[in-house]
């Protein structure tokens, strides 16, 4: 067995082992062989071929705890990465080159992905309950958002190793606040909500070990999600329990939190709320936001010049999610149960509804490539991924995929708030 193993390790490295280890001891002899043979499996390990990553994506696979990698050019499936825990509430964000996805899980746990090499680089359980993340401008920091124990934890982007941990405390008592809308802002600030206080916090990572916290409070009654306009200007909450919304202008913090879309629910009947919408940059179509209306069949348009209500758009259900196409031309909306089977398109010109489309059951989420001729489409009962052609609307591509839900590219890289 030793004559074969030397008889293949001078065919591959091409010199004499015979003479080098003629001249050592048996024991020599043999060390060195396994020595060659630990050299040869290092020197022909398949690298992964060269390519950019500014087509990667991921694709949250919830029920088994899993994401596939994706490539959007070809709308390929790459590969798989298991082992990633509860993922029925995941969220990702990606390093400054695109090459590794950070990916925040239900249970607490945040996952450095390799995308390249298709692989968990790193892995800790930083809470009990998470429900996502963002990085810092500079790339340098991870930020989770947790409600169990309520509070952000600050980790390095390169290790994982936590930096700062900021519990969510808030009255006389030292409650502790679920925290929710947790963005990236310039000059390295992570902003958040906290759903319980009723406050909005602004943390300046200028010195990670020392973050600065400034705590706005009485902004409504439970803000559940937040949203960063793409300039990094303005900061929204939505509140759940009451109609309107706080915002705070990060350019002059100095003059407080204001309300904005005061009532614009009132004298309506509040419909039962079966999934909490969502906010987030991605809702900001030219000079125009388009925010799902809690409780209400509509999508609001408010100028962000001057956060005023210029229009409402009837849609066909409760909307959860209102995404621009990156030109702006066009919203798409997908919906909560028991409409969450179909995705209205929307005319920025017109507004109204000029395309319905149908791409399974129980519709998640959404995520268009970064110019936008195409849309990704997660159908998490029909176990697929569906992508249109935004300008046709015809079905490009149908991809297997186990209960799909969250799609994730890497163009998010470079843009604040995503």
């Amino acid at each position: 067995m030793a004559a074969n193993l030397v008889n293949y390790l001078e065919a591959r490295l091409n010199f004499s082992l015979r003479e080098w280890l003629a001249g050592l001891r048996p024991m020599q002899a043999m060390a060195g062989v396994v020595a060659c043979s630990l050299l040869l499996a290092a020197c022909t390990t398949v690298a992964p071929p060269l390519r950019g990553t500014g087509d990667l994506g991921i694709v949250i696979e919830r029920a088994t705890g899993s994401v596939q990698i994706v490539d959007t050019t070809h709308q390929a499936l790459l590969g798989r990465v298991t082992g990633l825990g509860d993922l029925s509430h995941a969220s990702a964000v990606f390093s400054r080159d695109g090459r590794y996805a950070y990916v925040f899980g239900r249970d607490g746990g945040l996952s450095k992905i390799d995308l390249l090499r298709g692989m968990i680089e790193r892995r800790v359980m930083q809470a009990g309950n998470s429900i996502g993340g963002a990085i810092s401008q500079d790339g340098k920091l991870i930020a989770a958002q947790n409600y169990v124990p309520g509070g952000v934890k600050v980790f390095s982007a390169d290790t994982l190793a936590l930096i700062s941990d900021i519990p969510a405390t808030y009255g006389t008592a030292g409650l502790r606040s679920k925290v929710v809308g947790l963005a990236d802002a310039p000059g390295n600030r992570f902003v958040w909500s906290l759903f319980d206080a009723g406050e909005i916090w602004v943390g300046d990572f200028s010195e990670p070990s020392k973050p600065r916290i400034e705590k706005y409070k009485n902004i409504g009654r439970e803000p559940y999600d937040g949203l960063i306009t793409p300039n990094g200007r303005y900061y929204l909450a939505g509140l759940f329990g009451e109609d309107g919304m706080a915002m705070l202008d990060l350019w002059f913090p100095e003059q407080g939190v204001r309300r904005i879309l005061d009532g614009y629910g009132r004298g309506q009947e509040k419909l039962p709320v079966y999934k909490m919408p969502h906010l987030r940059g991605w809702a900001v179509a030219g000079r125009k936001a388009y925010l799902p209306a809690v409780g209400h069949h509509e999508v609001l348009v408010v100028d962000t010049e001057t956060w005023n209500e210029v229009a409402r758009i009837k849609v066909s259900s409760q909307p959860v999610f209102v995404v621009a196409r990156p030109d702006g031309r066009q919203v798409w909306v997908i919906y909560a149960f028991p409409d969450n089977g179909k995705v209205d398109v929307i005319d920025v010109e017109t507004r109204s509804i000029i395309k319905q489309l149908s791409p399974g059951r129980t519709v998640l989420h959404m995520e268009f490539t970064p110019r936008g001729e195409a849309v990704w489409i997660s159908s998490r009962d029909d176990n697929r991924v569906v992508v249109y052609d935004t300008e046709t609307f015809a079905r490009r591509k149908v991809l297997p995929a186990e209960s799909p839900s969250g799609i994730f590219f890497t163009h998010r890289a470079a843009r604040t708030g995503f």
